[in-house]
């Protein structure tokens, strides 16, 4: 492990350890909001470290605890996780070495292990990026939802800390550049349409699933060759 931070630059080094101290926010706003919304303290740690995946795992108790069938939230997880496929293609090569090195870099991988490791120059800096990050993203994120767990059995209500908060921000940080552009912000505007007309009518979670449609917008647009 020593080895493979030495390997790394340091602004990546400074990058991923900035992103594991917000990670582990965002994890512990999980762990509360979880025990809060009525599941037991193990339920969330075991999603933490079997699934490992935020999105999917806030959708997951979303869905259950506005009253949606554990169907449809694992049918939304594995929607919204269906993103990792492409990620695996494009980085194959950096995962790891044999089925037991592959099935561990796969749990590991997330957004942010793909993003450092496609932005470093060569393979080799790329995969101790891909490992050092998906490696400390996964403590941070465990140990962040452990003590939301045992933050949110003792206050109850987790918005007495905030914590309640921290995922919404946290997404709308990471939503707002991409705004910028017109297709994205038309796509975005549009799913949100379409999962406020939904929800009055539809059980919890299908209008998040409907709120996808956006998507049809966001397509490039064919230009034409002239002739």
């Amino acid at each position: 492990m020593r080895s493979m931070w030495r390997t790394l630059d340091r602004e990546v080094v400074r990058d991923v350890l900035a992103l594991a101290a917000a990670d582990v926010v965002i994890g512990a706003s999980f762990g509360a909001i979880a025990v809060s919304a009525g599941l037991p303290l193990w339920l969330p740690c075991a999603l933490s470290l079997l699934v490992f995946a935020g999105g999917a795992q806030f959708l997951a108790v979303g869905v259950i605890a506005a009253g949606g069938s554990p169907l449809a939230a694992v049918f939304g997880g594995l929607l919204l996780n269906a993103r990792h496929l492409p990620f695996g293609l494009a980085i194959g090569d950096l995962v790891g070495r044999g089925r037991l090195g592959r099935l561990v870099g796969s749990h590991l991988m997330t957004d942010e292990s793909v993003a450092f490791a496609m932005a470093q120059r060569d393979q080799v800096r790329g995969r101790a990026a891909f490992w050092a990050t998906g490696t400390v993203l996964f403590v941070v994120w465990n140990l962040g939802t452990a003590a939301g767990a045992l933050a949110g059995t003792a206050i109850g209500d987790p918005a007495a800390l905030g914590l309640d908060a921290a995922f919404p921000a946290a997404l709308l940080a990471l939503v707002l550049p991409g705004l910028k552009d017109r297709d994205t912000r038309r796509a975005a505007l549009l799913g949100a349409a379409v999962a406020l007309a939904a929800s009055p009518f539809l059980p919890p979670g299908v209008p998040l699933l409907l709120a996808l449609a956006g998507l049809v917008v966001a397509v490039p647009r064919r230009t034409a060759v002239p002739s």
